[in-house]
């Protein structure tokens, strides 16, 4: 098995785990070409709209390109494929489904950073944790800004622990953690998978470097996970197993 049992429990107890060098690279190459893709579509279409923010992304500085799945068979073969759902089945259990996918980009010498947040603070009601899983397209360094997670108990917190995340310049970032711990960086090359929960703090430095640095961020929960009201799917519930048996890529 690619997940070892103390992997399991590193998670369990700190939140996160690593996975070095566990994308093929042919698989790296579909999902660069995608990253390509999708970003000169997302600069034309701030450049038609005369914006230079849209949400928390960031016109030739910081990108966050969503749910773009559907129109990618090599994110779709990723998405659902034999890793996701080893690491879907080692983290979540039996039942795992699709919630988000996005493409995180920084740009090369202006990337912006992103401050200390559980991905949690951003649907803004309770729910079960989830599961992120950040996959190096370049190889990550401080100087690239790499992610930082920081362990439950160097946050002073347990498993299920849901800060209060306010949003706090002009970034848009919601920032939820204000301590002085610099949290363990993750110094991975392509191909790498940082695995945490979506109650683990994170945050990247800045991009700069004379090169672009991509991630492709692919997250999945154990049931579905609706809305405040509780009556409709917050965002994506796309099976990938159900009671154990892997599920066909719609």
């Amino acid at each position: 098995m690619l997940v070892t049992e103390a992997q399991r429990e590193q998670y369990r107890r700190e939140g996160y785990f690593i996975l070095e060098s566990v994308i093929p690279e042919v698989v790296l190459d579909g999902l660069r070409e995608e990253c390509g893709r999708l970003l000169a579509e997302r600069d034309a279409r701030m450049e038609a709209k005369g914006i230079t923010t849209d949400g928390i992304s960031h016109y030739r500085q910081r990108y966050f390109i969503s749910n773009e799945w559907r129109t990618s068979a090599a994110i779709s073969d990723f998405l659902f494929g034999d890793l996701m759902a080893e690491v879907g089945r080692a983290t979540l259990g039996e039942n795992v489904f699709l919630f988000n996918e996005q493409y995180v980009v920084k740009a090369a010498e202006r990337g912006m950073k992103f401050a200390w947040h559980q991905d949690s603070g951003y649907i803004g009601h309770y729910h079960r944790p989830y599961l992120s899983c950040w996959c190096s397209l370049d190889d990550m360094t401080v100087e690239n800004g790499t992610v930082y997670v920081l362990p439950y108990e160097r946050a002073g917190m347990q498993p299920d622990d849901l800060f209060d995340h306010r949003v706090e310049d002009s970034s848009n970032d919601k920032v939820g953690y204000h301590g002085d711990d610099p949290g363990v960086a993750a110094l991975v090359p392509a191909g790498s998978v940082v695995v945490f929960s979506s109650r683990t703090f994170h945050r990247s430095g800045p991009n700069t470097t004379d090169r672009m640095r991509r991630v492709y961020l692919a997250q999945y929960s154990a049931e579905p996970i609706l809305n405040k009201a509780g009556d409709a799917h917050w965002n994506q519930a796309i099976p990938l197993l159900l009671n154990g048996e892997r599920q066909a890529a719609p």
